[in-house]
């Protein structure tokens, strides 16, 4: 019987979602008519080393989305809804500290963790989830409605949430059933016509218009949908070329002339989009929120611990980066501040190196060549500062109360499974690539 495998459901509901986001936010259309001019135009000018990092296979195919839920029940369902699909939780992050504004989440990502799987389809979604109990955001009293509000709404039919545990468990879905958990799938993020209740919408947005957009309606959708371009600054001003309204500066490391770090992002603002409300007297209105962006992405090098202290000193110094990041991919393997992984060189000695040498001396001697491993994760100052950019209504946190223990040990309890630690699979990636080098060797 032909089984429809996770990577192959998982590149299907990538393209359904793009083009049910296209539909619901033209301009996110408009984003990824962009993205792709300006992806061709950089691999005309640049050649082979504009695919340094990833073919211009992989990198027009590639997405990121982002969700938000409610409860840790809602957070497990969606772990069950990927893992069809092929992807993992991986990476925890805290955005109750976030600068400019906190963000009463914490978030983890969804993604292929092995570097085929991610060469096939590097589809990944970033998921929020809302801390009602923080009492920096939320009272007692509000808590407790919040969780009434989210423990009455379905956000997956048990039909999906079924079909997800067997594609889990048999590797995939005949296609009959394949195409049933596409259709369930991509119906559970739509946006919604429901009518929102505007008091109690507008009750959370005072606290958070994160909190607003998770808790204040019942249903969860795509908050935005990022395609990936390799030349951030390119499309900035191409998008404002056409008219179309940016967030006011590109997050994470500064343009310059030395190898691409980490993870740089931008978006155009959030559109006032049309929606149904009900007023306090029982009467349906129409009025407008904005909730929904276009994010756009830009992909570096992934940084080891050392390498991530020395990001973080220089973001805190902005106007002296250079002076403080290696201009070059080979100083940031000799410094270990990157991962790579490892192959013969094809014009290499015809002596075998001696034993023990570093890997920096296998490069040195011509045994061996390093290729940078793409960052495939997220910086929780980049997140939430775009979801600071495109926010109504001031929020904020009462920094006298206390907060909420979360960690990412409380994150993989609350799912049933693990979460990956972004820095464990590079370097489990960097050591085996490595082991086969000096095998073939």
């Amino acid at each position: 019987m032909t089984i429809v495998d996770p990577t192959t459901l998982r590149a299907r509901f990538a393209v359904r979602l793009s083009d049910l986001y296209g539909s619901e936010v033209p301009a996110y259309t408009t984003l990824l008519e962009v993205s792709q001019e300006v992806n061709r135009r950089v691999l005309e000018r640049d050649g082979a080393r504009a695919e340094r990092l990833g073919s211009i296979e992989r990198v027009t195919a590639e997405r990121h989305g982002a969700i938000r839920v409610g409860s840790p029940a809602e957070l497990a369902q969606v772990t069950r809804v990927f893992g069809a699909l092929g992807m993992s939780p991986t990476g925890f992050y805290d955005l109750r500290d976030a600068h400019p504004r906190p963000i009463p989440v914490i978030s983890t990502a969804f993604r292929p963790t092995g570097r085929d799987e991610l060469a096939k389809n590097p589809f990944r979604v970033f998921t929020s989830l809302l801390v009602p109990e923080d009492r920096r955001f939320f009272d007692a009293d509000l808590e407790l409605r919040i969780k009434e509000f989210i423990s009455r709404r379905e956000l997956f039919v048990p039909e999906l949430l079924e079909l997800a545990d067997h594609a889990t468990a048999d590797g995939g879905l005949p296609p009959d059933a394949a195409d049933r958990f596409l259709d369930l799938a991509i119906a559970s993020f739509a946006l919604s016509d429901d009518p929102v209740d505007r008091t109690w919408y507008d009750e959370l947005e005072q606290i958070s218009g994160v909190a607003a957009d998770i808790a204040g309606v019942g249903s969860t959708h795509i908050n935005h949908l990022t395609p990936r371009v390799l030349d951030i600054d390119e499309l900035y001003a191409a998008m404002q070329a056409r008219g179309i309204e940016m967030i006011d500066k590109i997050q994470g490391p500064p343009r310059w002339n030395g190898p691409d770090v980490l993870l740089r992002q931008t978006s155009f603002r959030a559109l006032a989009e049309p929606r149904r409300y009900r007023e306090a007297d029982g009467s349906i209105t129409d009025g407008t929120m904005r909730v929904r962006f276009g994010e756009v992405e830009a992909r570096g090098i992934a940084l080891t611990p050392s390498g991530r202290d020395l990001y973080e000193k220089a973001m805190a110094d902005p106007d002296h980066w250079s002076e403080l990041i290696p201009g070059s991919e080979r100083a940031f393997h000799t410094q270990g501040l990157a991962y790579f992984t490892y192959r013969p060189a094809p014009l290499r000695p015809s002596q075998a190196p001696a034993p023990g040498l570093t890997p920096d001396e296998l490069l040195t001697g011509g045994w061996l060549i390093a290729q940078p491993i793409v960052y495939e994760d997220f910086l929780p100052r980049s997140a939430a500062g775009i979801f600071a950019s495109n926010l109504s209504g001031a929020g904020g946190a009462d920094t006298g109360q206390g907060g909420a223990e979360r960690d990412i040990s409380w994150l993989a309890e609350q799912i049933g499974r693990p979460v990956n630690v972004p820095e464990e699979l590079y370097a489990a990636e960097s050591k085996a690539s490595m082991a086969q080098a000096l095998e073939q060797l």
